[in-house]
C-alpha cells in the first residue's frame, strides 16, 4: 500500500496571475492518472492535515475515497 502526503506531494508553486486576467479567471486543475497514483496497487493512502484518506480501487474499475 502506497502513503502519499500532500503537503509534500507536490512542490510548492508560486501562482501569478497575469495583468490581462480578472481577478475571477479559474486556474486550470492539475490533472493526475489514477494508474500513476496507484502504481499498480489497489489502494493509496493519502495523508491530509493529519488525518488519512485511503483511494481504493474496486474490482469493478472504480474508485472509492473514504477516511
Amino acid at each position: 500500500m502506497s502513503v502519499l502526503s500532500l503537503s509534500h506531494a507536490m512542490p510548492s508553486r508560486s501562482i501569478q496571475r497575469s495583468a490581462s486576467l480578472p481577478a475571477t479567471s479559474p486556474l486550470k486543475a492539475r490533472r493526475v492518472s489514477s494508474h500513476t497514483l496507484l502504481e499498480g496497487e489497489r489502494e493509496l493512502v493519502i495523508q491530509h492535515q493529519g488525518s488519512e484518506y485511503h483511494l481504493r480501487l474496486t474490482r469493478n474499475d472504480k474508485l472509492i475515497l473514504t477516511k
